[in-house]
């Protein structure tokens, strides 16, 4: 699948925004649970404090527990906070009321004045908080005692405090994304806007609703339109300059042409006859290589042509030359048809075929068209003409096309106009086909297709 040009932009800078706004949700939230570790800190150094603040030791360096704790939590079973105190022989002289059924675990004891903090594993499997912190109590006469103090807190607070900041965080990045890519998104298509202008203002002219590109575009645009503007004209010029250059070769060719056959005409010989005949297959050759290369093929900024209106003109003109043999024509021609190629191809194409159709049917003459490749951008055309005529014979039928070649022997240029016919379709890569639709060798049906554009 192609995706367009508006598609790419989006997901190239949907894709740039995502990882933006990811790595930036992941530093805000490394950020965030660095902070509130440093809270968490804070909370248990104010917590150890306070404890050395509530503790002192007697003269003998015992220490002298306080009746009433400064944390109330430090009390009460399963509250959450816990502490401990450890002596000099790494036994422990106190702990809280709080660590009742629990345990903390042991560590070298730290010399004074140096403090620890970290997340542990507790002795029943679950994650604490904890600070400790070794303290040395100075007592006149006596050597001083030394202490580790630790405080010890259950993370759920931080964990909850942590999941609720990263939902907010992620919800509200979340819908910073889609606000921004909407945003992208108008942005895209309002920047894009001229590009799909060029995009309709082709496709009308191809259409041949209009003959260039008229919108006023952007600076980053003008040089891409006028180019396309002026090869448009260009092409249109050379086409016209051709064809004027090859009417005009034709009509200096077609008069000494002329003068020669009066002269042949006017005087007498045995070879009169000769010069007669090799003086119209000159003729001939001339009027088929001129509209041989006048054929103009398929053009890229071509109008489409409607098929039914030309094969009407051909049919109603050709009616009245043919008059006399009152042929039954019956023409299916889809509304709307369109053949995109050069009006003067399709009308030599459909003039040689159907003339040679009234030329040689007894009765009946059947023309179908139909579309290739419905619904592509520019569509092909199927072409079929069918007549009950004699037929061309089967010795014939696969040369029938051939320059020079005759299908019915006595007429005289039938083989250079299905050649020319031949040339045409094959200009636009198309393709030309004999057949006989009946049993008995009688009738011949042309089938012509013009493939999708």
């Amino acid at each position: 699948m192609t995706l367009s040009l508006n598609s790419r932009l989006l997901l190239a800078a949907s894709a740039a925004s995502a990882v933006f706004l990811g790595v930036t949700g992941l530093v805000l939230d490394r950020a965030f649970r660095s902070s509130a570790e440093t809270a968490v800190r804070n909370h248990l150094q104010g917590q150890l404090y306070a404890l050395l603040a509530a503790f002192d030791v007697d003269a003998d360096g015992r220490l002298i527990v306080p009746s009433e704790l400064p944390e109330p939590r430090l009390a009460r079973p399963e509250s959450g906070l816990y502490g401990r105190i450890v002596d000099d022989r790494d036994v422990e002289v106190w702990r809280s009321e709080s660590l009742v059924g629990r345990g903390l675990p042991r560590r070298s004891r730290l010399s004074p004045g140096v403090s620890v903090f970290e997340r542990i594993a507790a002795g029943d499997g679950e994650e604490l908080f904890w600070l400790r912190f070794g303290v040395s109590w100075e007592l006149s006469g006596r050597t001083p005692s030394e202490y580790e103090f630790t405080v010890a807190e259950d993370p759920a607070d931080f964990t909850a405090e942590v999941g609720s900041f990263r939902r907010s965080l992620w919800l509200w990045l979340g819908g910073a994304v889609l606000v921004l890519l909407a945003v992208q998104g108008a942005v895209l298509r309002w920047g894009l806007t001229p590009l799909r202008y060029v995009a309709e203002e082709i496709s009308a002219v191809e259409r041949g609703e209009q003959a260039t590109l008229e919108r006023d575009y952007p600076t980053e645009l003008s040089g891409l339109t006028r180019n396309i503007n002026a090869f448009i004209a260009n092409e249109r010029r050379q086409i016209e300059r051709y064809r004027n250059t090859l009417g005009d070769l034709a009509h200096s060719l077609k008069t000494p042409l002329a003068v020669i056959r009066g002269l042949v005409e006017t005087r007498q010989s045995a070879n009169d006859d000769e010069i007669a005949a090799q003086v119209d297959r000159m003729a001939d050759i001339v009027d088929y290589q001129l509209r041989r290369a006048a054929a103009a093929g398929r053009r890229t900024l071509a109008a489409p042509v409607d098929v039914g209106a030309s094969v009407d003109k051909i049919v109603n003109s050709l009616r009245k030359v043919y008059a006399e043999r009152e042929l039954k024509v019956s023409v299916e021609v889809p509304p709307h048809l369109k053949f995109y190629g050069d009006e003067g191809d399709l009308l030599e194409v459909m003039g040689n075929l159907l003339d040679n159709a009234f030329k040689w049917a007894h009765e009946r003459i059947a023309v179908h068209a139909e579309s290739d490749a419905v619904g592509a951008r520019r569509p092909g055309v199927r072409l079929t003409v069918v007549d009950d005529g004699p037929g061309i014979p089967q010795d014939l039928r696969e040369n029938a096309v051939e320059r020079g070649v005759s299908s019915r022997d006595d007429t005289r240029g039938q083989g250079l106009g299905l050649a020319f016919v031949k040339d045409i379709i094959e200009a636009y890569g198309g393709s030309l086909d004999l057949e006989v639709p009946g049993g008995g060798g009688r009738g011949t049906r042309v089938r012509v297709e013009f493939p999708t554009a």
